[in-house]
């Protein structure tokens, strides 16, 4: 089988799948010495390198309809008005909830993206 430019070869890069099969299946350090362990991020790393990354579920409320009304949108419905945004949303299948919340939107603003809207609706409440 031709690898291209690969670096390892065909035998070494199995060998290597092997050797990382415990600590990926894990989820810690597999080895007896310490100096095989990788560095532990350091006091002045940026956060989002240590840090994990977080899930869908960790989301506040304002992050959560922003990705939904991203998701149901897309890029091609912007700029729109509320009722351009309440017919795009039912054209891809929104859930009601959310039809109903754009439909709260002042009919007079025009809106270009998915974060003005949410930034629109939390002015309301």
């Amino acid at each position: 089988m031709q690898r291209g430019s690969d670096r390892l070869s065909a035998r070494r890069d199995d060998e290597r799948k092997h050797e990382l099969q415990g600590l990926l299946r894990s989820g810690h350090p597999t080895r007896v010495e310490e100096w095989h362990d990788p560095e532990p991020a350091a006091d002045d790393d940026p956060e989002i390198a240590s840090g994990p990354v977080p899930s869908l579920g960790s989301l506040g409320p304002e992050e959560a309809l922003r990705g939904e009304l991203a998701r149901h949108l897309g890029r091609t419905a912007f700029p729109a008005t509320p009722r351009e945004l309440v017919e795009a949303l039912k054209r891809h299948h929104a859930p009601d909830r959310l039809v109903e919340l754009v439909g709260e939107l002042p009919a007079q603003g025009t809106y270009r993206t998915a974060h003005e809207i949410v930034s629109a609706l939390a002015r309301q409440r």
